[in-house]
């Protein structure tokens, strides 16, 4: 759990400094689940440039209350939490300094979002808060005040947790709450606490170790199923499963180049049977010496670009019957009617002839390049566009040259083909044979998914 905030002060000396106005959102990593919002007396004076910043004066404080009054509030909603802030130094000394008139010992982990950013989206021009969510497209309302800065806060940081793809921020944040909570894992209260939507889940040990991660439509009820199912793999999970989190994707492509990147990157113990290759077979072309483009479904080897591939030879064989339906190919020379003479299809005249040379290859090879330019993104940039984790957003996915850069989630108000804003929301990912296989396949199977070309 944390609790993003951000404070507003008197200015002045080092240590000396008052809160004029703090707001804290209490967040769970998926959504806001309380907060607190209040101007503050400081009891001394706002130094002038603070109030031209802030728009604070001292008549607006008298009633204010001051801080011991707030301070019982301000230690309920962040126990258990760890503080995020942009510059988190600055806010949590800020605090600890209040307490400390008071007698008090405030002490909580802390997450700066500026350090954070740095390392996760590196070579922004600025990691201010203002130019940074520019740049990024987060909308800010109410700049230089608590409330419009922490909601700022609350919606950079949702970003970063999409962008850490090494888990480093989930992974710290279990590590501490096993360590102070120590219980004994519950499979039930870990189930109950799941949303039973598409997404990518994160299994932990003690330690805060990932030990797996999956991607589901569900992800309650596939979690249900690690914790209840009596396999081999699933027994050593409920041995040593301290905690289960997620990430929600909307989107079943995301959960896949989600799931495939960060196996890889994370290499959970129980996912070792998974690191191999995702796919058997592929789809390629060539030219015969009668200029006919040949179709032709082989084993997956790495040197060769293939059309598209397929998870068996099976799958690769049905997807061969449909589109030789769809695109009036002829059987024989897509390798499914292997024959001397005409293919099958030529004798019920769903063949123009191709096979016997009666339609000539510039005729042909037009409708093998239809089916190729819809299943191949070799050499294209494009998008794909797929729905978001709620109705106002949408997921992208970023092909140049036809190489799969990355992906990211947008607003619908987002000029998405504008190619600032777009490298902006990308979380950067590896191209490789999975990945290919991972998006071919499900443009295959979604036909109607919407791909914008750039």
């Amino acid at each position: 759990m944390y609790a993003i905030l951000d404070i507003e002060t008197t200015g002045g000396k080092y240590n000396e400094e008052g809160i004029t106005e703090i707001a804290i959102y209490k967040f769970d990593g998926h959504k806001v689940v309380d907060k607190f919002i209040s101007l503050v007396n400081p009891e001394r004076e706002i130094q002038p440039f603070v109030v031209n910043l802030t728009g604070i004066n001292s008549n607006m404080l008298k009633t204010a209350p001051k801080f011991y009054e707030v301070a019982k509030r301000i230690v309920e909603i962040t126990e258990d939490c760890i503080i995020v802030a942009h510059n988190s130094s600055f806010d949590y000394r800020i605090l600890r300094t209040e307490f400390k008139r008071l007698g008090f010992g405030f002490k909580r982990e802390t997450l700066c979002t500026v350090e954070l950013s740095k390392q996760l989206i590196p070579g922004q021009p600025s990691y201010s808060l203002g130019k940074l969510t520019r740049s990024l497209g987060i909308p800010v309302s109410d700049r230089h005040r608590a409330n419009g800065d922490a909601m700022a806060t609350v919606k950079l940081f949702k970003m970063l947790l999409t962008k850490d793809l090494d888990k480093y921020i989930i992974k710290n944040n279990i590590k501490k709450a096993v360590a102070e909570k120590r219980l004994n894992p519950n499979h039930k209260v870990i189930i109950d606490a799941l949303p039973a939507e598409t997404g990518v889940y994160y299994i932990h040990d003690a330690d805060g170790k990932i030990i797996y991660i999956g991607k589901s439509k569900n992800i309650k009820h596939r979690i249900n199923q690690h914790l209840t199912d009596k396999s081999t793999k699933s027994k050593k999970i409920q041995l040593q499963v301290a905690s289960v989190t997620y990430e929600k994707t909307g989107s079943e492509l995301v959960a896949l180049l989600k799931e495939s990147e960060e196996i890889k990157r994370n290499k959970p113990i129980h996912n070792r049977a998974l690191r191999r290759n995702i796919f058997t077979h592929a789809l390629y072309s060539y030219q015969d010496d009668n200029g006919y483009t040949i179709l032709n479904i082989d084993v997956a080897k790495g040197d060769n670009r293939p059309i598209t591939t397929f998870t068996n030879r099976q799958s690769a064989k049905s997807f061969m019957f449909r589109v030789v339906e769809d695109y009036n190919l002829c059987q024989k020379l897509t390798g499914l009617y292997p024959s001397k003479q005409s293919c099958f299809n030529y004798t019920i005249k769903e063949c123009f002839g191709a096979c016997i040379e009666e339609e000539n290859p510039e005729s042909y090879n037009k409708r093998v390049q239809q089916l190729i330019d819809k299943y191949s993104y070799e050499n294209k940039d494009m998008l794909i566009i797929d729905k978001g984790r709620d109705i106002d957003e949408r997921t992208v996915i970023y092909i140049q040259s036809g190489i799969f850069k990355g992906l990211g989630f947008f607003d619908l108000n987002y000029q998405i083909t504008n190619t600032e804003v777009l490298e902006s929301i990308i979380t950067p990912m590896e191209n490789n044979r999975d990945t290919q296989h991972i998006i071919q396949s499900f443009l295959r199977r979604n036909k109607r998914v919407k791909t914008i070309s750039l």
